[in-house]
Formats: C-alpha cells, sequence, structure tokens
C-alpha cells in the first residue's frame, strides 16, 4: 500500500514521515535554545560528547561547572572530544577580520584551550584542531546534536540551530556525524 493511503493526508501533514523526523526543534538562533536544552543533553550523554564548534568559547560562559562535570563524564568512561581551530592559522586571521570584534577569534580558541588544560584529569578528554569547520558548528551527545550552520559575517551566536535526534541509518545525524568524524581523523591534536 502506498503511503498516502497509509497515511491519510491529515496525519501526514502534522506528523513527520520522511528525513525532517530527525529535527526535534529549530532556533532561528544558537542561543534561543534554552541552556536547559544543553544541561540535558551535557549531563545525559554516557557514551560520548564531541563540541566540534570552532571557538566552543561559549560553553565555558554559559555553562556552570562544565569542567567538573566533564571530568566526571570521563571518569564514567565517557569520550569527550573538542575539535578547535587552530588559532595561529590564516583561515581564522580571515575570519577575524570579517567579523572585526574585540573578543577575537584565535582569543576565543584560546580560552577554550585555557580551560581544558585546567581541567583536572582532563588526559581524557581529547581536543583537535581542525580548520575545516569554520563554517559549520556540531555539537554531538550520544544520539543527539546540536547543529549550527554559520551565517555570512555573523557570529556564532546569532547563526540557526538544529537540534537533531539519530532515528536510523544515514539520516541527518549520521551525515553531520560523519562529517565530524572525517574532521576529526583529519584533524592535528591539540597536546602534544
Amino acid at each position: 500500500m502506498s503511503a498516502d493511503v497509509l497515511w491519510p493526508k491529515a496525519i501526514r501533514s502534522s506528523m513527520k514521515t520522511g528525513p525532517d523526523r530527525e529535527i526535534v526543534a529549530a532556533y532561528p538562533y544558537r542561543n534561543a535554545c534554552p541552556t536547559s536544552v544543553w544541561a540535558r543533553l551535557i549531563d545525559g550523554a554516557s557514551t560520548s560528547i564531541t563540541f566540534a564548534g570552532y571557538t566552543n568559547y561559549f560553553v565555558w560562559q554559559e555553562h556552570p561547572r562544565l569542567p567538573a562535570r566533564l571530568s566526571a563524564k570521563v571518569a564514567s568512561g565517557c569520550s569527550v572530544r573538542f575539535l578547535v581551530g587552530d588559532p595561529d592559522s590564516e583561515i581564522t586571521r580571515r575570519r577575524e577580520e570579517i567579523e572585526g570584534v574585540p573578543l577575537t577569534v584565535g582569543t576565543r580558541i584560546r580560552i577554550t584551550l585555557d580551560a581544558l588544560s585546567k581541567i583536572e584529569g582532563s588526559g581524557g578528554i581529547d581536543a583537535r584542531f581542525s580548520d575545516e569547520h569554520i563554517a559549520l558548528s556540531v555539537f554531538i551527545f550520544d544520539d543527539e546534536m546540536l547543529v549550527t550552520p554559520h551565517l555570512s559575517t555573523l557570529l556564532g551566536h546569532e547563526s540557526p540551530m538544529l537540534h537533531l535526534r539519530r532515528l536510523g541509518d544515514d539520516g541527518l545525524y549520521d551525515r553531520f556525524a560523519g562529517h565530524v568524524a572525517a574532521l576529526w581523523e583529519a584533524g592535528r591534536p591539540v597536546r602534544s
């Protein structure tokens, strides 16, 4: 039977049945996503957390006790990874010219690197440099993720964000997760 027979138009128009069913929520701005959503995702993850934002600067500002929370995650066997831009790269320098703000991209990256260096037992937290994700931030928490495609000259918090939940193979979640996995493999270790 066709989907039209099984799912009448009235149901199809109010129920997600295609690839968009992995979209939990959409926000016109990253900072429109409630911090309670971030907290639930961070605290609820048990196997893996990946912060693949170019600077990841805002997570330290917006999430209380994040170093202790991440240390506890690592201690419980959760993989915690940070993929950041190289603060000294040409790509970072060009982005700083575009943004033209006093708190530069390189400084925001260095704030993340400094925060990571101060986490007790941070040997369990991996960090790598990559300049290939400057226009896309992906934050993965087990089978959920937050994705921010960065718009033109706007700062990250001014760009839209999608909250995704993995529901099947080769969906939106898997496509973004595959992108991050490839960037991670090609990344350069932050710590020697």
